[in-house]
């Protein structure tokens, strides 16, 4: 019987210890877990070029794991697998990259968001219609990705090279007015409230565009002859002869008054003007010099 006994408290020592021994794992595996997921970084596909750019601008291009055709800057953005062409997401090869968050802007397809929404993908929307919704958009994706530093930092430089640039311009009286082409078939601008009516606000000069209602509409050369330009920038590269070259030898812009005093540019880098983003004072100052007939 005393033997039975020792048997019976032996096996009843080796189940708690065994039960003791299982806990000690399962809590180890728990604190294991927190930790990876804590050093883990979010997993991001973007489907706006103007984001991709600020994600890598703060910081946080290595979370991105897929992009769009279109996001092809910084240089590091163009290793990244492409998920469709921008407006047009492949929502197969997003579902394949697993990502945590799917990030796009105003511009992009609402259908396709609604349909990676519906495939239980979290997303986010930037919004950036001006230069002055700059910061702010940092600083959101600074809290999605955990770089608020980093976002606060840049969001306050740009701020205050535009409060920079506010007050250079806020004392001129006559300011040049200016035709941002951008394209030349059809002729397309932007009107009051894009982004380029902004930018060209900030450079010093007075859009044409912002007599129209619209962000980005199609345009006659007759209409750009009655606005009568100061200044025209064209935002394309011409496959064979300038693009300046081509619009001074429109017929009937010769009385125009950007073309009269040879005040016609080319050769920008467009992206400073259409993709909302943190290279946005660069591109004011560029825009600046033309207008100030400075370089």
């Amino acid at each position: 019987m005393k033997n039975f006994l020792r048997f019976i408290a032996h096996e009843l020592k080796l189940v708690v210890l065994i039960g003791l021994l299982l806990l000690a794992a399962g809590c180890s595996s728990k604190r294991e877990g927190r930790a990876e997921q804590s050093k883990g970084k979010l997993r991001i596909v973007s489907l706006a070029p103007s984001v991709t750019e600020m994600l890598f601008a703060i910081g946080a291009g290595d979370q991105l794991v897929g992009r769009s055709s279109g996001c092809k800057r910084p240089e590091g953005a163009k290793n990244l697998p492409v998920t469709g062409a921008f407006g047009r997401p492949s929502l197969e090869v997003i579902a394949a990259l697993h990502p945590d968050i799917v990030i796009d802007d105003e511009l992009s397809n609402k259908k396709s968001g609604e349909k990676i929404t519906a495939m239980g993908f979290p997303r986010a929307t930037i919004t950036c219609n001006t230069p002055d919704d700059i910061p702010s958009a940092l600083r959101k994706l600074g809290k999605l990705t955990g770089h608020e530093k980093q976002a606060e930092s840049l969001a306050i430089s740009i701020s205050t090279g535009l409060e920079q640039f506010r007050k250079s311009e806020a004392l001129k009286q006559n300011k040049s007015s200016v035709y941002l082409e951008i394209w030349n078939s059809p002729l397309w601008t932007g009107g009051k409230g894009s982004y380029i009516s902004g930018m060209i606000t900030y450079a010093g000069g007075r859009n044409i565009g912002d007599d129209v209602r619209k962000d980005y509409f199609a345009i006659s050369p007759e209409w750009v002859i009655r606005q009568n330009p100061d200044v025209i920038a064209c935002m394309y590269m011409a496959k064979t002869t300038p693009a300046s070259e081509k619009v001074m030898s429109r017929f009937g812009w010769d009385h125009v008054a950007a073309v009269k005093h040879g005040k016609v540019y080319d050769g920008f880098d467009n992206s400073f003007f259409l993709i909302p983003g943190p290279r946005v004072l660069e591109g004011i100052e560029q825009l600046r010099q033309k207008i100030r007939n400075e370089k």
